[in-house]
């Protein structure tokens, strides 16, 4: 499908899975979407992909580790060029689990996600993504 085809607007391009993941790939921050006291709730962190899971670390006792364990989460990350008109944004909507086996934590651990916010963050948590939906918008040829 051409990108013409996609575009729901013109110069605004719907993304596919795998474009997706890619641009995702390329920054380091992204915003976790969660429920905390039956309200929603949104936080910046930082994170890689394992696969085409979402991987983040918090600390012990924290309300992001609370609210997420097999909860419904989205994941949101994005890049905007204000010169160029231009960006893009993925969201990603799946599960958050608790990662708990001792194996997988070690192999997340080389992974290279370090926390940016002070203290300790030994737990890591993974997003498995079930609806990946990505848009990318250009500057018209026009302007």
């Amino acid at each position: 499908m051409d990108a013409l085809a996609r575009a729901d607007s013109p110069g605004l391009e719907n993304l596919g899975r795998s474009d997706c993941f890619a641009l995702l790939r390329s920054v380091p921050i992204g915003r976790i979407v969660f429920t905390e006291a039956a309200l929603p709730a949104i936080q910046p962190v930082n994170f890689v992909l394992d696969g085409d899971d979402v991987i983040i670390r918090t600390g012990m006792g924290s309300k992001l580790a609370a609210a997420t364990r097999s909860a419904v989460v989205a994941f949101e990350a994005d890049q905007y060029d204000e010169d160029a008109l231009a960006g893009w944004s993925v969201v990603l909507v799946g599960r958050a689990e608790a990662v708990v086996d001792e194996a997988e934590r070690r192999e997340l651990a080389t992974l290279g996600l370090t926390p940016w916010a002070l203290g300790e963050r030994p737990h890591y948590i993974r997003i498995r993504p079930e609806i990946v939906r990505g848009r990318r918008i250009r500057r018209p040829a026009a302007l």
